[in-house]
């Protein structure tokens, strides 16, 4: 039962409905007992579900990101110089371990790229949650 109310996240609301449930199931539990896990999940709940994600991620996840538009002041071709540049610095790492920073440089084709590739993704999910 505890591994459910942690694996839904469960509101307050959904929590009642639920304890509410096994209080009145043969052999559940008492109305003490329910108020006990109550009061347990209302204090717990953000660290249990922490804890919940670490277990579960093999990889490393995205935990910051930012970014800035900037003008090459250097380069192998003389072109290129003062042209804009998007600079992308991700961060990347699990809970409780020591961080990994990705600098990415994108010109203005490499941007547009990005985003009409984002634009598929953004369609792709969309046409499947309608689906479902």
């Amino acid at each position: 039962n505890r591994g459910s109310i942690a694996s839904a996240d469960m509101d307050l609301n959904q929590l009642e409905a639920f304890l509410t449930a096994q209080t009145k199931k043969q052999g559940g539990i008492t109305s003490d007992q329910a108020a006990v896990i109550a009061d347990f999940w209302k204090k717990h709940r953000a660290k249990i579900r922490e804890s919940l994600i670490s277990q579960s991620q093999w990889d490393n996840v995205l935990k910051n990101m930012n970014w800035r538009v900037d003008l090459k002041s250097q380069s192998r071709h003389i072109d290129q110089i003062n042209t804009p540049v998007a600079i992308v610095e991700m961060e990347l790492g699990k809970n409780g371990q020591e961080s990994e920073f990705l600098c990415l440089e994108f010109d203005e084709a490499k941007v547009n790229q990005m985003l009409k590739k984002l634009s598929e993704i953004e369609a792709s999910m969309s046409s499947l949650t309608q689906a479902s």
